[in-house]
């Protein structure tokens, strides 16, 4: 509920940037790569890896599902998971990469 506080649930309204549409053969995200514990990118559904920026650009062209654009208070676009009830398909959830 909107507190009139800009805040939705415990998070800022506007906390997503863009929910793009995703085209009918947009990929899914299916892990997190990681260096440092910092997110630098993802692999996609079909097994090819993405630099961050890429995976922001291609879900904005509705390359990738199931994810919206955020801003980080650096100012910095990231991706994020829509919310629905399901918290297993959550970008955090996902396993992760190292490198």
């Amino acid at each position: 509920m909107d507190n009139k506080d800009g805040m939705l649930g415990g998070l800022p309204i506007n906390i997503n940037k863009e929910v793009p549409t995703p085209n009918s053969n947009a990929q899914s995200i299916a892990a997190l790569i990681k260096h440092s514990g910092e997110v630098i990118g993802y692999e996609l559904s079909n097994g090819e890896r993405i630099s961050k920026e890429d995976g922001v650009r291609m879900a904005k062209e509705g390359n990738i599902y199931g994810v919206a654009v955020g801003v980080s208070k650096k100012g910095e676009e990231y991706l994020r998971s829509l919310p629905d009830q399901n918290e297993s398909n959550n970008l955090n959830s996902l396993p992760s990469i190292t490198e």
